[in-house]
């Protein structure tokens, strides 16, 4: 039973991934028959030019939203006029042509992803469009939807599979948009999980209620000079073809030394950095994600870095050592292996205070009295740091009376070290005790010997 039950778990995580890649690489596939029916289903009954023309703007989806907002802030610029206008803008002649007919820019601009899904097919699998286009058309007529009349001429090429129905404005000068249901207009559509798109147009464009049967047209626009494309219905390297005299007369700027043979090219220029959906197409037209090592770059990885520009060392930032202290301690010599010793820092020579009230002054560093022949050493005198503690400031009043005391016995010192000085005969002898601070008072003139002393050494 537990077997079964991880074979079973096995299998799910396997169609998990399964799953998983097969979504992943959604994004990659050429669209399927029945997806690029679902998309061409609302303009394949387009006149040839406009069709044409629409499709090659829908390769250009940022300066289609550009162009659809000039049309919206100009309403009363429409047909040739509204050509005129755009002439300095920076847009692709196809798109510049589209404003002539600012219907099917407001329905592209309204539904951007079917836009784009329209130019990555056009880019990617102009033959299956062009198949499509065909395909639709022929159930259109099958089903008694396309026909003559006084907006449109109809006709057919060849026989058989190689049959092709082309569309073309009954004038030349006056061109008409049709606008129709498509579950109507196809007949008994074949595709249930793929309906065809429907974008009702907007009645402020001419048009009445949306239908849900027949055709309509609409007001004509007076836009012969918008059009310039076509079709190449025979097959061939290009299914769409562009009239380069007449777009020069749009396009003041249009190189037309990228139309070869009259094919139209795609201009990558005019892209505006909207990604590709096939890679092959991305890279067709010179437009490549970062790899992997140029993305480790810009998260700041050194591992890749070129050879010619190693790493810089670290710099020390610790102060130069400065000349040596006499109370320094000697530096302990480094042991292999050892963590290197931490420099020592030393103390600075204290330096002379000024003799200010309040101040103490420091006490300089004598050498000892056997180094300094002829000087005789004078009584050093330490004098308490002051303290600003609770404990000591209490006490400093009462300070003064063991401070006196403490005094006299150092006095008495330093006499009985200069009377040993003098007589060398007498330092041998010991010492004799200090006089008690009462006899202080009584004590000779400099450089005579002291009673007291003489008496202690005869004692």
């Amino acid at each position: 039973m537990q077997r079964r039950t991880l074979m079973a778990t096995f299998a799910a995580a396997l169609c998990l991934g399964w799953l998983r890649a097969v979504r992943a690489q959604d994004g990659r596939r050429p669209f399927t028959r029945e997806e690029l029916d679902q998309m061409l289903a609302p303009i394949a009954l387009y006149p040839d030019a406009l069709l044409s023309q629409t499709l090659m703007a829908a390769t250009y989806p940022l300066e289609v939203v550009e162009a659809a907002r000039w049309s919206r802030a100009n309403p009363g610029l429409k047909g040739d006029a509204a050509v005129a206008a755009v002439a300095n803008q920076d847009w692709d002649v196809s798109v510049k042509s589209l404003t002539a007919f600012p219907q099917v820019l407001a329905n592209m601009d309204a539904h951007l992803d079917w836009t784009q899904k329209l130019g990555d097919a056009m880019l990617g699998q102009q033959q299956d469009v062009a198949d499509s286009v065909q395909r639709l058309r022929a159930e259109a007529a099958a089903a008694g939807n396309l026909a003559s009349n006084s907006q449109q001429t109809v006709s057919y090429l060849g026989s058989g599979d190689d049959r092709m129905i082309e569309i073309e404005p009954v004038n030349a000068a006056m061109i008409y948009v049709p606008y129709y249901n498509p579950t109507w207009a196809y007949g008994n559509w074949p595709y249930a999980a793929y309906p065809p798109d429907y974008y009702p147009p907007q009645p402020i464009y001419g048009y009445g209620a949306p239908l849900a049967s027949g055709i309509m047209f609409g007001i004509g626009l007076a836009a012969s000079s918008a059009i310039f494309g076509g079709w190449n219905w025979r097959r061939g390297n290009s299914y769409m073809n562009v009239n380069v005299d007449r777009a020069v007369h749009i396009d003041r700027t249009f190189n037309a030394a990228t139309v070869n043979n009259g094919q139209w090219q795609h201009n990558a220029d005019h892209r505006k950095g909207v990604a590709y959906r096939d890679p092959a197409v991305s890279q067709q037209y010179g437009q490549s994600r970062p790899g992997v090592d140029q993305r480790q770059q810009y998260r700041g990885r050194t591992a890749n870095a070129p050879a010619s520009q190693p790493a810089q060392p670290a710099q020390a930032t610790a102060r130069p050592a400065g000349p040596p202290q006499p109370n320094a301690r000697p530096a302990v010599p480094q042991q292999p292996g050892a963590r290197p010793a931490v420099p020592q820092q030393t103390a600075p020579v204290p330096q002379r205070a000024a003799t200010q009230p309040g101040i103490a002054r420091a006490t300089p560093v004598q050498p000892p009295a056997a180094q300094r022949p002829g000087v005789q050493p004078l009584p050093q005198v330490q004098t308490r740091a002051p303290t600003t503690t609770p404990t000591a400031q209490r006490g400093a009043a009462l300070s003064g009376i063991d401070r006196g005391q403490q005094v006299n016995h150092e006095a008495a010192r330093g006499r009985a070290q200069q009377t040993r000085a003098a007589a060398p005969a007498a330092a041998a002898r010991p010492a004799a005790p200090a006089r008690p601070p009462a006899a202080a008072a009584a004590r000779p003139a400099a450089g005579t010997a002291h009673p007291a002393a003489a008496a202690g050494g005869q004692r």
